[in-house]
């Protein structure tokens, strides 16, 4: 099952609120289990680079079902699959990005976040998600 609007737009609303309560403005991106933008908000003054950053976290969260920084190890120069981050059309190996799961495990969609320093952009979606857990 994939998540509800409604879901996604109060996962947006915990990543808002974290964001303000540590300053740093956030693009914050939700996508459903098939990895296809659900909810989106960029808070003013987020850095406009970031928008499309935040989207492909997301997006690498669902395709390796798992946090985005995750991927880093594969990726990273001498790991076992270098250049794996321009796979699926580029992907983000950095904090920020974190799988959403049914009670059971099933997949069912990804929030990214991306406007801070990676620790700040994974500190948001880990708030943003602390309710669902």
């Amino acid at each position: 099952m994939n998540l509800s609007l409604k879901e996604a737009q109060s996962i947006i609303e915990r990543a808002r609120a974290h964001a303000d309560s540590i300053g740093v403005p956030m693009n914050i991106a939700v996508v459903d289990g098939g990895g296809h933008l659900l909810a989106f908000a960029r808070m003013d003054k987020a850095i406009l680079g970031s928008i499309d950053i935040a989207l492909t976290k997301a997006k690498t969260s669902v395709l390796f079902n798992g946090p985005s920084e995750n991927l880093w190890e594969f990726c990273k120069p001498g790991g076992p699959a270098p250049a794996t981050e321009h796979t699926n059309g580029g992907l983000i190996p950095y904090a920020g990005g974190l799988a959403i799961h049914e009670s059971d495990g099933t997949l069912k969609g990804a929030v990214g976040v991306s406007g801070g320093m990676p620790s700040q952009d994974g500190e948001v979606a880990k708030a943003a998600l602390a309710a669902l857990r």
